[in-house]
C-alpha cells in the first residue's frame, strides 16, 4: 500500500525550488491518490503532468495498481491552507465563520492567529437623510473561520 507520506515526499522532491506548494494529499485504501497544488501566479497543467509522472515514476505498475490525479487547487473551492490567504490578500472573499456570519470583504491579511477583511456596508448614520456607506476592517480568529473562498469577478 501506498502511504500519504510517501506521496508528500515525492512531491516536495519534484516542487522544491518552485513557487508551488501542497495544498492538499489523500491516499485511499484502494491507492486512490489525490494530489492538490497551487502556486503563487496559479498552477499550469505541464507542471501538475510532470508532478504525476514523477510520482508515477517512483512506482512499479507491476506491483501496486493505483489510480492517480494531480490538479490545481480549483479558485471555486474552500482555502485549505494559510499560504492560499495569503496569495489572494487584496482579493474580494466570501467567509462563513463558526457562529454562522457570512462576511463579503477585500482580504487584509491573514496569519496563523487571525483573518483581517476590510468589509463595507450601508448604514443609517444619525442626522443624515441617506444610508451611508461605512467601511470597517474586521478581525476574524482563525479558529473560527469555517470557510473562505475567492470571489470572482468578470469586470
Amino acid at each position: 500500500m501506498i502511504t500519504k507520506a510517501e506521496i508528500v515526499k515525492l512531491v516536495e522532491e519534484k516542487i522544491e525550488g518552485t513557487e508551488y506548494y501542497i495544498v492538499d494529499i489523500s491516499v485511499s485504501s484502494s491507492n486512490q491518490i489525490r494530489v492538490e497544488i497551487d502556486g503563487d501566479k496559479g498552477v499550469k497543467i505541464n507542471d501538475c503532468v510532470e508532478i504525476s509522472r514523477h510520482i508515477e515514476g517512483n512506482y512499479d505498475r507491476d506491483e501496486v495498481d493505483f489510480e492517480l490525479t494531480v490538479s490545481s487547487a480549483g479558485m471555486d473551492q474552500p482555502f485549505k491552507i494559510l499560504r492560499q490567504y495569503q496569495r489572494y490578500v487584496g482579493r474580494e472573499v466570501e467567509m462563513k465563520t463558526t457562529q454562522g456570519d457570512k462576511l463579503k470583504g477585500l482580504l487584509i491579511s491573514a496569519d496563523d492567529k487571525a483573518v483581517v477583511l476590510e468589509v463595507t456596508r450601508k448604514e443609517k448614520i444619525e442626522g443624515k437623510k441617506k444610508k451611508q456607506i461605512v467601511t470597517e476592517n474586521k478581525t476574524v480568529p482563525m479558529e473560527q473561520v469555517k470557510e473562505t473562498k475567492v470571489l470572482i469577478s468578470f469586470k
